[in-house]
């Protein structure tokens, strides 16, 4: 039996329950997929109609498994983790001072420079495999890459000593990057799908809507790496402080939105996987299960890292922890994870 490390359940009445040292989905008497607890990561929770016993809850906190809750336009909307995780207090406290010195500065600037880079490079990407079959593509793609790019320059003309003043000019540079980014993008969609352009909020088209659930999942994975570092989800540094918004994993996501999931997603259409959406605009059920397969499997894919191949998922764990090392002192510096493409 092959190991589970990420347990995806998106059945309309499925039930999650504990079993002999595992987690077992069953649906009306029928077991639809068991993952021993030993070897599992996570828990994905898509969709509605999904009921969990109490037995599978204290297993998984036991055993230190968050489980994630997404609703059908991939917007997480519950987390359940062991309590002991957050029980750590040193490094939430410099995390929090951070925010008023030069160390928060810092950190901005890291994540928005991994961002843009990240973006170029993945444009560039794609511009390498374009040169003979469409070459007028690739030179936009080319183009479009450089003018990214040119952001991170911008970077190093910031006006201010903390997180909270230089905020507004990072998010500006980032908005004008993407913008950037995804009309260039735009050439690399196949026409068939209908993509208007990037929409976040409320989109109506499958390219779109796959990506905003992508999202969702990699942010419940960055979530837990932070979580695991000892670091407060709540307490960012590029996007305002607002009550229940997860500001940190909102800014280390960042890093690796292009990476994880662009990637995965824009794969995905040139692949001519079928992405489906249904009569109430939202992602059918089968695209999304695989979108969230796609997502994961790229998680567990290796990249360079610290002279090494390593998967993306423990690249992430270790971006978390490099956080948590900078603000205490530990570390003199912070460095965005950035691909090799």
């Amino acid at each position: 039996m092959p190991v589970v490390r990420q347990l995806v359940i998106s059945e309309y009445g499925a039930f999650l329950g504990r079993h002999h040292g595992r987690l077992r989905v069953s649906r009306d008497g029928e077991v639809l997929a068991e993952a021993p607890l030993l070897h599992l990561e996570t828990v994905l929770v898509l969709g509605t109609g999904v009921s969990l016993s109490a037995d599978a809850v204290e297993a998984c906190c036991t055993a230190g498994i968050p489980i994630y809750f997404l609703d059908p336009g991939g917007r997480p909307y519950a987390a359940l983790y062991s309590a002991g995780l957050t029980g750590t207090v040193l490094t939430r406290r410099e995390q929090l001072l951070a925010y008023r010195d030069r160390r928060g500065v810092e950190l901005a600037v890291a994540f928005a420079r991994g961002k843009i880079t990240n973006q170029a490079n993945f444009l560039r990407y794609a511009a390498k495999y374009r040169e003979e079959a469409a070459p007028g593509v690739a030179r936009r793609l080319r183009e479009a890459a450089e003018r990214v790019q040119e952001a991170v320059e911008d970077l190093r003309h910031l006006r201010g000593d903390t997180a909270e003043e230089v905020r507004d000019q990072i998010l500006s540079i980032e908005g004008r990057a993407a913008q950037r980014y995804w009309e260039a993008l735009g050439a690399v969609v196949p026409e068939s799908y209908g993509w208007p352009g990037r929409v976040t909020r409320g989109a109506q088209d499958p390219v779109n809507a796959a990506l905003n659930y992508g999202y969702g999942i990699l942010y419940g994975q960055v979530e837990r790496a932070l979580v695991l570092a000892g670091l407060d989800p709540y307490g960012g540094f590029i996007h305002a402080d607002r009550p229940g918004k997860p500001s940190l994993v909102f800014d280390l996501i960042e890093e690796f939105r292009t990476v994880v999931v662009d990637r995965t997603v824009v794969g995905m259409t040139t692949k001519g996987m079928r992405l489906e959406m249904d009569e109430a605009g939202r992602l059918t059920e089968e695209a999304r299960r695989s979108v969230a397969e796609k997502v994961l499997e790229r998680l567990d894919a290796a990249e360079r890292y610290e002279k090494k191949r390593q998967p993306l998922r423990v690249i992430l764990q270790s971006q978390a922890r490099h956080i948590a090392t900078f603000v205490r002192g530990e570390r003199a510096a912070y460095e965005p994870f950035i691909a090799r493409w």
